[in-house]
């Protein structure tokens, strides 16, 4: 679809009732077992589970695209054993997951600096990525290793070793296409549950324009209500990427006085 190939900040994409791709940052797992007295590794299994709810709410909605923020550039920071255990954690839903992903017509990929996973890992995704690549039901994009800051960098980078690399002067369409996500619209829905209030180095670039919805709920209770009052949150929005209220509508100041 051309809307793909539309940056917000340079034309006008087309509206839609139900966002066609939210991204998440699935906060609040720690603290939701934490509550319970569990171990934080707990709440990241349950974290999981409403992944999996979240896919089919999106299928069921209409949306074309899911990016989950799994895990980010900065959470090495966190103690060594939980590292560990995300990692364990997104290798055995890798080999889990996949096969239903396919058999559902959803296509896999994972986004951020590969580099830093084992040869195993990054061959699991290689393959499941492989396999699901020519499904079209959900585009599910899950971000690990992944930061913004950093996807900005690697882009511009992989623009400059490029034939576009050899001008002077550079545009938005010459940096785009070598962006995570170049061949997604940009996110029209940016959810973050757990309360915090900040974009955390998550997809800088692809969220300029996009509506933001931001929810007290844990994680791993982001149920189908919750997402359901997201949803209803978008459709309250007016996008005017720009313009005024009157151009949407059509009428003019003076109409919206009378």
């Amino acid at each position: 679809m051309l809307s793909r190939l539309i940056s917000s900040t340079r034309a006008i994409p087309e509206g839609y009732a139900v966002p066609q791709h939210i991204a998440v940052v699935m906060d609040g797992n720690g603290r939701w077992a934490r509550k319970r007295f569990l171990p934080r590794v707990a709440g990241h299994k349950r974290g999981l589970d409403t992944v999996r709810n979240v896919v089919k709410l999106c299928i069921d909605r209409g949306v074309q695209h899911l990016t989950l923020f799994a895990f980010s550039s900065e959470n090495w920071r966190r103690p060594q054993d939980e590292v560990s255990f995300l990692m364990q954690l997104f290798m055995q839903a890798l080999r889990e997951e996949v096969k239903k992903l396919h058999k559902n017509n959803i296509r896999l990929r994972v986004i951020g600096d590969l580099s830093r996973f084992d040869a195993k890992l990054v061959e699991t995704i290689a393959q499941a990525e492989a396999l699901t690549a020519g499904n079209t039901a959900l585009t599910l994009s899950i971000a690990a290793n992944y930061g913004g800051r950093w996807d900005i960098l690697n882009a511009m980078n992989r623009m400059l070793a490029s034939d576009a690399g050899k001008r002077d002067n550079f545009t938005e369409e010459d940096l785009a296409p070598h962006l995570c996500l170049a061949d997604a619209p940009e996110p029209d829905l940016f959810i973050r549950t757990g309360g915090e209030q900040r974009v955390s180095n998550f997809l800088l670039w692809q969220l300029a324009y996009t509506e933001f919805y931001f929810t007290d709920c844990l994680w791993p209770d982001f149920d189908e209500a919750a997402f359901d009052l997201a949803i209803d949150s978008y459709r309250k929005r007016e996008r005017r990427f720009g313009r005024t209220s009157e151009q949407l509508t059509g009428a003019s100041p003076q109409d919206k006085q009378d």
